[in-house]
């Protein structure tokens, strides 16, 4: 797989004047390449600002997406609400949703289900914690969170899914995984893909999540099975942040 996906993830953090001055940071500090996709997911009250100001090269995403359609759900935004403001991605079941806000895989199955409604492409998170890990259950606890999606959609339905694997324990702890055991993850991930579809296998971008930066990007980009990053805290730092674009793209010159 050639192509490469950068997504910034804001979180809650910005304000307009902040996000102006990122997002024309990143502008100038980008080099374009068309195997290199960005995706920007900042958070839900901006959309519309960095829709209106961004190039058309970056990609509008989302950070969350509601599992209704419409109703009285108080601060919940629906897919619908997604799509009239032209967001292409959305983050689903990141670790802080799951564990902050006890999203189970029910209910990331219903996000799910209503990002691929509505046109969205849903970008699935994974990942376990150092409790896992350290018990020998994280291809256990990873399938468990992949199959919730896999096993009741289909085909179809997924054609258009990313997964980012993001180790909790390494999730803004400044911790990374070494790219080799990144890497044993992510082949783990593509020959679950690959138990129900070999197409979905070979054409399912996975990427890395967790303190990714300009320093340790292009080691883990190296490895076969990853595709790119979902980067949060570096993502605000936009000359940063482009450092890590601009090296995905010079790898897909290769």
């Amino acid at each position: 797989m050639n192509n490469m996906y950068i997504v910034a993830n804001w979180k809650m953090n910005g304000d307009q004047i902040f996000n102006s001055h990122l997002i024309t940071t990143i502008e100038k500090n980008s080099v374009i390449n068309d195997a290199s996709h960005m995706i920007i997911c900042p958070s839900m009250p901006y959309l519309q600002q960095i829709n209106t100001q961004k190039p058309s090269y970056m990609i509008l995403g989302a950070q969350n997406i509601s599992q209704y359609d419409t109703g009285a759900y108080t601060g919940e935004v629906s897919g619908k609400m997604l799509a009239d403001l032209k967001t292409k991605y959305v983050i689903i079941g990141h670790s802080e949703r799951r564990e902050l806000y006890n999203e189970d895989n029910n209910v990331i199955r219903g996000k799910f289900s209503k990002a691929i409604e509505n046109n969205i492409k849903p970008i699935l998170c994974v990942g376990e914690t150092i409790e896992h890990r350290n018990n020998g259950e994280t291809f256990d606890y990873i399938h468990s969170q992949i199959d919730a999606v896999i096993s009741s959609n289909k085909l179809d339905n997924l054609k258009e899914l990313i997964i980012a694997y993001e180790p909790i324990w390494a999730i803004g702890t400044g911790q990374t995984a070494t790219p080799e055991s990144a890497e044993e993850v992510h082949s783990y991930i593509r020959n679950t893909l690959l138990n129900t579809d070999s197409n979905l296998a070979e054409n399912t971008p996975i990427l890395y999540g967790g303190s990714v930066n300009s320093d340790n990007a292009e080691k883990l980009f190296k490895m076969e099975n990853i595709n790119g990053a979902l980067i949060g805290g570096a993502s605000l730092n936009g000359e940063e942040f482009s450092k890590i674009y601009n090296i995905a793209g010079e790898l897909t010159n290769e």
